[in-house]
């Protein structure tokens, strides 16, 4: 399975933006898929992540603000952010759980 995350950018804080991640392979909709966050200087660490059948979790600092969802006919995983703060800042990346080889990751930047 190869993984490309999409749709970072810079946003100011309290905006939004919105993360894809297409994976390859046709055994998608069996895997359980997480995104990732690696701050500057700081370990890459799970944000939000959705089993096959659709039930998510999130990491304390995010909840309320992000939302995680997938789409099986396109092989995609969505990260929904909102309400962006500074401490969002990193590079995203997703993955399947458990972990497979790390794809290119996205950079967001939350900062005025």
């Amino acid at each position: 399975v190869q993984l490309q995350a999409s749709g970072g950018g810079l946003v100011q804080p309290g905006g939004s933006l919105s993360l894809s991640c297409a994976a390859s392979g046709s055994i998608f909709r069996f895997l359980h898929m997480a995104w990732y966050r690696q701050a500057p200087g700081n370990q890459r660490d799970s944000v939000a992540d959705i089993t096959f059948g659709g039930n998510t979790n999130y990491a304390d600092s995010v909840k309320g603000r992000f939302t995680i969802s997938r789409d099986n006919a396109k092989n995609t995983v969505f990260l929904q952010m909102r309400n962006l703060k500074p401490d969002d800042t990193g590079v995203y990346y997703c993955n399947t759980i458990p972990n497979r080889q790390w794809g290119q990751g996205t950079l967001v930047t939350v900062s005025s």
